[in-house]
This record gives structure tokens, sequence and C-alpha cells, in this order.
């Protein structure tokens, strides 16, 4: 592995094995700077704080074991939209990572060149709704192609999931570009061979500077990676990148090289990695 390549990790932390006592809990949200701790105590529900919580340690110690920036040096920042990123990173040009919540998991991805975005989707529906009722609440976000893809394509049984393969990668692209809840997800258009091979279309047109790879994480998660070029960050997160020209070379190198297996974490090791 390369200088470059040693900025990129996959981290997952399964919450639902964790089950502190308030205490444990407290504990751990104390080892997080001052600042961070009210976006984790405004939720109400007790796994909502979870995922925040987790969400943010993973943050710092990720950046604390790929960057060995002392714990109380780490500055993150967010942009306008809400992306974070590293106040103060010299070591990779353009080190970003992503943050993703949703059922039982949490997790971060992290790229030294290329933009990279995560995304976590649980695979379930209210009850009450029928799969195809639930689904037509977000058909504006699909396009005619990904809708027949969903609804005419796939088996039965396979529709709800099918649905989330492409919400999650539209979610992933977005994270990574840093864009806001205003990015218009139909604009994006997704093919695949049976999910290999997966490429975007932004506004109908094909876009080379982007992969995407889609994860199994149990029989009821799903999750996405995108991994693209710098250049194609909204303005207020290309600030942040210290060289969004790369080259044609070193971006192919880069989005060329496979993707391994998430690297699973407890608690408490990301709580002793930062004590």
């Amino acid at each position: 592995m390369t200088e470059e390549e040693s900025g990129a990790r996959r981290w997952l932390v399964d919450i639902a094995r964790w089950r502190p006592s308030p205490a444990q809990f407290d504990a751990a949200a104390a080892l997080l700077p001052p600042h961070e701790r009210p976006a984790i105590s405004r939720f109400v529900k007790e796994d909502d704080r979870k995922r925040a919580l987790v969400s943010r340690l993973l943050q710092y110690s990720l950046v604390h074991h790929v960057l060995r920036i002392p714990f109380h040096q780490i500055s993150i920042c967010r942009t306008p939209e809400g992306k974070p990123y590293l106040n103060n990173c010299s070591t990779f040009p353009n080190f970003n990572f992503n943050t993703s919540h949703q059922g039982d998991y949490v997790g971060i991805a992290s790229e030294p060149i290329c933009l990279v975005g995560l995304d976590i989707v649980s695979v379930s529906k209210p009850q009450g709704e029928t799969t195809t009722e639930f689904i037509s609440n977000f058909s504006s976000y699909l396009t005619g192609h990904e809708w027949d893809c969903i609804v005419r394509d796939a088996a039965p049984s396979e529709v709800l999931t099918e649905f989330y393969r492409y919400w999650c990668l539209k979610e992933a692209f977005v994270k990574a570009i840093g864009a806001g809840v205003g990015f218009g997800l139909h604009r994006l258009e997704f093919h695949h061979e049976h999910w290999t091979n997966i490429s975007i279309h932004v506004d109908g047109e094909l876009s080379k500077k982007w992969r995407f790879w889609i994860f199994k994480l149990d029989e009821m998660h799903l999750a996405s990676i995108a991994k693209g070029h710098p250049e194609d960050a909204v303005s207020s997160y290309k600030k942040t990148l210290s060289n969004a020209n790369v080259v044609e070379e070193q971006l192919h190198s880069t989005l060329g090289s496979s993707e391994e297996a998430f690297t699973f974490w407890t608690v408490e090791q990301l709580t002793q990695s930062l004590e």
C-alpha cells in the first residue's frame, strides 16, 4: 500500500451490540469537544443519540488513527451544507471523509485524493403501506429508467431492495460532492450490470470520473461507496481541498483501486483510541 492509499479507510460499527448505561454513554460523549455534544443531546430517542455519538467518535478516531494528529489538536469543521472537513490536514492533498448511519450501523469512509461518499440504508418500509405505495412517495427523485428497473424488471420480492440500491447510490454521490438537501436527486441516473460496473449520468450525461460500489451488510442493510473527481465538489466544499485539479493518471489510479470490505470496530475500541 502506497502512502497516499493509506489514507483510505472503511470503518463500521454495529450499534445494536452497544448497550451502554447512562454513565457509560456520558463518559463516551465527554471524550468529544464540547461544541460537538449538543448535536447528540438534542435527540430524544436513545438509538438516535447513539448514532449521533458514534458518528462523531468515528470521525475523531479515524483522523487520529490515519493522520496521527493528537486528539486535542483535531479541528473538524463543517461547510454551510453540513459537510464535515478537517481544518488542519497537511499529510494528504485532499483528505476527506464521510459518515452515514441508519438502522443498526454507523460507518465512515475516507480518501486521500478523490472525493468519497458513503450511504447506509435499512431495507424497510412503514407498516400498513405496500411496497409500491411506499416507493411511489419517492418517484419524483427517480428517472423513468430507474423506475422501470425497480418496478418492472425486479422480482416482486426484490422491489424494495432494488429501490434502496438506487437510493443509497444517489445519496452517496450527493454526500461525496458536499451538496445539501436541495440537490435534485432526479438529476442523477444510474446504470449497472447486475450491480457491478455501476455508472452515473448527471443531467443526462455520462460521467467517467466516478465509480460506485454496493455492499450487503446483512439481510436488512446495504451500504454504497461513491468515489470521484474533486473538481465536482460544490464550491463551498471545494475550497477545503488542497488540490481539486487532480491529474488524470492519478485519478484513474485512485478510482481503479479495488474496494475492500469494511473493518468493524466496537465503541469500546473507538473510545480507547481517544482516551
